[in-house]
């Protein structure tokens, strides 16, 4: 996995013109998203219609990738990030959490102490999406993302374009990566953020500030996700089999 340093990111959204600042943590990140491979291999199940080894992994749920995060950590004997059931308690999670979502009844809440595999926050993505820019993408948009323009309609093998100046791939296009946070609780209740831009969208959608939501069991071929990880690994300072890298 990939090392991102800590920093400070402004979030906004179009729908409500807000603007918000995060303080960003180092934390790591896998290079490229989880592919059909790695999510086959620790869950059994192949998802969606394409196939190929080295294809992001789509039509998966935030549920789906929530569940993937903890039987991957437990596969590795680290501590699952998720806490699952009527009893999860939601205290003490991301500064821009908002809460446990429901699941026919359930509910899951973030372990802040783990140090098994989880999602990224809203705020970790955009920061390591941008990578010290500024702009809309971190460089040309050809170069680094497969989006309508390019990707003929489908989805496209991970690592295919540049990468970011830290070192992640496909941080926009090929596939929307679920994130942690809760949308807006307020007025779409438990739907969750959507992040990068997938390969059937317009060049808007693939921008570092894009934001865009989703029922936490929403399934469709052009999301997947990405794994994050909040304690530094032992050994290697750089890289992790499990992630696909």
């Amino acid at each position: 996995m990939i090392t991102v340093p800590g920093g400070r990111v402004t979030l906004s959204d179009r729908r409500t013109r807000r603007r918000w600042t995060v303080d960003v943590a180092s934390f790591r990140l896998a290079p490229v998203p989880v592919t059909r491979a790695l999510y086959t291999d620790v869950t059994g199940a192949r998802p969606g219609e394409a196939d190929g080894d080295r294809l992001p992994v789509d039509s998966v749920s935030w549920w789906d990738a929530v569940r993937f995060c903890n039987t991957l950590s437990r596969r590795e004997g680290l501590t699952p990030a998720y806490r699952f059931g009527t009893g999860a308690q939601a205290g003490g999670e991301a500064p821009t959490g908002a809460g446990p979502a429901a699941d026919d009844g359930g509910h899951v809440a973030w372990d802040t102490a783990a140090d098994g595999y989880r999602l990224p926050t809203e705020a970790e993505w955009e920061h390591a999406c941008r990578a010290g820019t500024t702009g809309p993408h971190y460089g040309p948009l050809d170069d680094i993302a497969w989006y309508r323009d390019n990707a003929r309609e489908r989805v496209r093998e991970v690592g295919g374009k540049r990468p970011n100046a830290w070192g992640l791939y496909d941080m926009l296009g090929n596939v929307w990566d679920w994130c942690w946070d809760v949308y807006d609780p307020e007025v779409y209740g438990g739907y969750r953020v959507l992040r990068g831009g997938g390969w059937f969208d317009e060049h808007w959608s693939c921008r570092a500030s894009a934001r865009r939501r989703s029922h936490p069991a929403f399934r469709v071929d052009d999301v997947g996700f990405r794994l994050a990880r909040t304690a530094p690994l032992t050994g290697d300072p750089g890289r992790h089999r499990s992630t696909g890298a």
